[in-house]
């Protein structure tokens, strides 16, 4: 069961958060801070007695918008430890998710906090903080080489210098850094071979390569991508699954 730390200086939103977070079977403590000072000396004391301790903390719950240090600053501090708690943000401002996940948070819960959303949000936690040692992985494979007519000429594109893939039917136009190539497959199909080489879907007519993303944007219910100089929309349906592995990817 996890040991849980709430920062907010909100004395009614730390409450609700600190009764939902509660009412949750796989928390066995929750306690709560009013500011960026006290959460500090509160971790500090879990850090001094280290993950096994009686003090210890395996997660802290932060606000970003706080006076003094922010959420955000608390946790570039606690990125300097060795073994620090885990970060999950709640916060009323979207803005900063693409800062959350550069610090490795866990998770970004936007308030108001709905009891669903924290659950889920718990959950990443306990997955995290009790998961088992994983085998070492396989050694990649070598890059696949894609056909492509170019003026009657056949070349061959490689997998690892596609950025993203545009649906066209029956057909897909391969993006690279130094132009674009159309084929005769389905994006359906790149989807299933090549979801082992990095590639995620974001919406029905975009496959995307995960390394090359390099922003993420959330503008009111809208979510995009930047892909290199192209901004790609991010259907609903694919807006959470991407945060997810964005944030494993920052932090792997």
């Amino acid at each position: 069961m996890l040991r849980v730390l709430a920062v907010d200086d909100e004395e009614p939103a730390l409450g609700e958060l600190l009764y939902l977070l509660r009412a949750d079977p796989r928390v066995r403590t929750a306690e709560g801070a009013g500011d960026a000072t006290a959460a500090l000396r509160r971790i500090g004391r879990a850090l001094e007695t280290g993950p096994e301790g009686d003090q210890a903390i395996d997660v802290v719950f932060l606000d970003i918008h706080m006076p003094g240090l922010s959420g955000l600053d608390v946790a570039r501090l606690l990125a300097g430890f060795a073994r620090p708690p885990l970060v999950v943000f709640v916060t009323a401002h979207e803005g900063f998710a693409l800062q959350a996940f550069d610090l490795k948070a866990v998770d970004y819960v936007l308030k108001p906090v709905r009891r669903e959303r924290l659950a889920e949000a718990v959950r990443r936690v306990h997955d995290l903080v009790h998961a088992t040692a994983l085998p070492a992985p396989a050694a990649p494979a070598a890059s696949e080489q894609i056909p492509v007519e170019l003026g009657g000429i056949t070349r061959f594109v490689s997998v690892d210098d596609i950025a993203y893939v545009e649906a066209h039917g029956d057909y897909a136009r391969l993006h690279t850094d130094h132009g674009s190539h159309l084929v005769r497959i389905p994006l359906s199909t790149l989807e299933e071979r090549w979801a082992t080489r990095g590639f995620v879907r974001i919406h029905r007519s975009h496959l995307v390569a995960l390394a090359r993303i390099d922003e993420l944007r959330l503008d009111g219910g809208a979510t995009s991508v930047r892909v290199g100089d192209t901004d790609l929309a991010v259907s609903r349906r694919h807006a959470r699954p991407l945060r997810d592995l964005l944030m494993r990817h920052a932090g792997g």
